[in-house]
């Protein structure tokens, strides 16, 4: 996560506040992500991006925690990451300079991270290199236009309020169906294809939904708390309502675009 991005900076927080806000995503996306990149015993992987762990923690479920490396920009998630899951190399670095050693993993796995790199082309490249010949490297992040209700119903009462408030379908990339797959192509990736993944999260009430957005994790976040008084206000009663004026219990899906491609032997 860099900076210049759109609210990559809200990610300098606990993994317990992105655990109510993303986690509960990221965590059924995680299993989903390491099947269809085909994780199995016996390899090294390495989790590009770790925030506090969740994909790491199904790696480690998978291949043993002295198989799986990982790293991120954000030292409390680092720290994070480590504690949740004792035996795993975790170190602070960045997509577009991979802090490990050439060939050294047997697949390479980015899970909501490609959209908040500042130089996907390089960070592509440094996966391509930290992955042994015939090794798979692998991306998914969420399609913003649709797919990912919990964020497309934010946005869509967050332009209602404010019309150029920075819709992450507008503002960050690989959101959308081929994105992923052109940028691994581009990197000279074999065999590159892509797919799609579907997960959901239940919460116990709409005030449940609205905390996540206050924890300020995220463009969603930095934005929800950025704003005035009335205007967070009135952003929660036009999502509230655009989700139906939930009374208890409701269930939000999401969707990830998933790409992957193996490096050339």
């Amino acid at each position: 996560m860099e900076e210049s991005v759109e609210g990559a900076r809200s990610f300098l927080t606990s993994g317990d506040a992105y655990d109510t806000f993303m986690g509960r995503y990221s965590r059924p996306l995680a299993a989903a992500f390491a099947d269809a990149a085909g994780v199995s015993p016996g390899h090294r992987t390495l989790d590009v991006g770790c925030g506090p762990g969740a994909l790491t923690g199904v790696l480690v479920s998978r291949v043993g925690a002295e198989r799986v490396s990982a790293f991120d920009p954000s030292p409390p998630f680092v720290a994070e990451c480590a504690a949740r899951h004792p035996g795993v190399e975790v170190l602070l670095g960045r997509a577009e300079q991979i802090p490990f050693g050439e060939a050294t993993f047997d697949s390479a796995l980015a899970q909501l991270v490609l959209h908040f790199v500042t130089d996907p082309a390089q960070a592509a490249g440094e996966m391509r290199r930290v992955v042994r010949p015939g090794g798979v490297v692998a991306a998914c992040v969420w399609d913003f236009d649709q797919g990912m209700e919990m964020l497309r119903h934010f946005w869509d009462s967050a332009t209602a309020i404010q019309p150029d408030a920075p819709d992450e379908a507008r503002t960050l990339r690989f959101g959308r169906e081929g994105e992923i797959a052109e940028l691994f192509e581009a990197a000279g990736f074999d065999g590159v294809g892509e797919t799609t993944l579907q997960v959901s999260s239940t919460y116990a009430s709409f005030d449940e939904l609205w905390s996540g957005f206050l924890a300020g994790i995220g463009p969603a976040g930095s934005f929800c708390v950025a704003l005035p008084d009335d205007q967070r206000e009135n952003l929660r009663s036009d999502l509230f309502g655009r989700l139906g004026s939930p009374s208890g219990p409701f269930a939000l899906a999401a969707t990830a675009r998933c790409a992957s491609g193996t490096v050339p032997s």
